[in-house]
């Protein structure tokens, strides 16, 4: 289908000058039975990606500690209209390996004055919370049996500062699923749970 090609397309796109080239693996999210595959995926008009590009440097990706706290002077076309025309919310899901499916709601449109849509600087930060939400959830839960173990997520394994939104893609009616790439590298992030479980000197 058509939107797995574009979500898969993205790792050869992505212009990458700082964080790793390393993708959260997730699956796409899909609805669980074939009518709903066929009424909310090949019969629902699927939106083009959003991608989340910078200057300064020029890359694909928004670190997601900045989009929290708002720090996205160089995020390109940052005021632009996002999700017109596609109700009062949308469903931000997430398929990180090893954990169950994850879903929240976020609006489409921004209650500030005149009310109107939300820009794509503001989908941004909602996405960043949306993150950090699932990864506080899930610091409190257990892994599934045969996960691997590198994804774990929560203070001292994957954090939202080790994260860059590179894009955000409409995968059925009224879902979306953001593409993930690590800030920080993989060994950075094992070494400080290593640093967790070594017990202090007694000299």
């Amino acid at each position: 289908m058509e939107h797995v090609v574009k979500w898969k397309a993205i790792r050869d796109l992505a212009i990458i000058a700082t964080g790793t080239a390393i993708y959260i693996p997730q699956s796409i999210y899909q609805p669980y039975t074939e009518a709903d595959r066929v009424r909310y995926i090949e019969k629902a008009d699927l939106k083009e990606p959003i991608i989340f590009k910078t200057t300064h440097p020029d890359q694909w990706g928004v670190a997601l500690d900045d989009a929290i706290k708002a720090k996205m002077k160089d995020l390109n076309d940052k005021d632009d209209n996002m999700f017109e025309n596609c109700g009062p919310s949308v469903s931000i899901r997430l398929q990180w390996p090893g954990y169950r499916a994850w879903t929240k709601q976020i609006p489409t449109m921004d209650f500030k004055s005149p009310k109107g849509p939300i820009t794509r600087a503001k989908l941004a930060k909602n996405i960043a919370n949306c993150v950090k939400r699932f990864i506080e959830e899930k610091e409190k839960e257990r892994m599934e049996m045969e996960a691997d173990r590198r994804w774990r997520v929560g203070s001292r394994y994957i954090r939202v500062e080790d994260l860059i939104l590179v894009s955000l893609h409409h995968i059925s009616k009224g879902s979306w699923q953001p593409q993930l790439r690590l800030r920080t590298p993989l060994n950075d992030i094992q070494l400080r749970r290593l640093q967790h479980q070594i017990p202090p000197s007694t000299a």
